[in-house]
């Protein structure tokens, strides 16, 4: 995936209310910009670092700028992260429909964003006449406590443990079930889940491996110009 337009450089300021930010633009004017991320972006969110935006000036937007990118030191110096969670699904879309994720190759379809569950949506849907469906739930990952070792969540998610549920559901259903969780942190080697954080989360992936659930770990490959999926990486849970 490909910025369509340059990124532009700013200084944070603050992040607030969970999808707003103020940052500082070269020319010194501070603006408020959209947040396309609900989770608590720890360690992502300190004063007078370095983000990049996304020029959303034309599109009909209410805020002219969109943050996709903050510069972050995990101990190896300073590096990119993606914090749009917007992103995510595509860029494991376009991954597996490269052939970077075997696990989930050979599939004649793909679909997304396909009814299941209650009131739920699956992230991606392979299909083929020759075995189960798959059902895909993707996630972002953006923490990294420790260098190397990303983790998930970052904060407490209900809707993240009851994707869980209904995946394990689909399993017992006699489908296949993958979880895939996605570091939009390059330096990443690894990713665990963060249970002190949220332990009902990682009670719910236990049960949800045990009934059948898959999980797989992807990272991505970031620089100014767009993010990309790179390679597949340990998921230890």
């Amino acid at each position: 995936m490909r910025f369509p337009t340059p990124l532009v450089p700013a200084t944070l300021v603050r992040r607030y209310k969970r999808f707003l930010a103020d940052v500082v633009l070269p020319d010194g004017r501070e603006v408020t910009v959209h947040v396309a991320n609900s989770g608590a972006m720890l360690g992502l969110m300190t004063p007078g670092a370095r983000v990049w935006l996304a020029d959303k000036a034309g599109a009909g937007r209410k805020l002219p700028f969109g943050w996709e990118l903050v510069e972050a030191d995990f101990g190896a110096g300073p590096e990119l992260v993606g914090v749009n969670t917007m992103h995510p699904n595509a860029l494991v879309a376009d991954a597996i429909a490269s052939g970077l994720v075997p696990e989930l190759s050979g599939y004649a379809r793909m679909r997304r964003e396909v009814k299941y569950g209650v009131n739920s949506r699956i992230d991606i849907l392979l299909e083929d006449e020759a075995r189960p469906p798959c059902f895909v739930e993707v996630k972002n990952v953006h923490l990294m406590r420790a260098p190397g070792v990303a983790e998930f969540p970052d904060c407490a998610t209900a809707r993240g443990a009851k994707h869980l549920g209904e995946l394990a559901a689909e399993v017992k259903a006699g489908h296949r079930a993958v979880m895939v969780y996605l570091s939009q942190i390059a330096s990443a080697q690894e990713i665990r889940l963060a249970r002190d954080l949220d332990p009902a989360y990682g009670r719910a992936f236990d049960l949800a491996h045990a009934a059948g659930v898959e999980a797989i770990g992807l990272v991505c490959r970031i620089d100014a110009e767009g993010i990309e999926v790179e390679r597949t990486i340990p998921m230890l849970g």
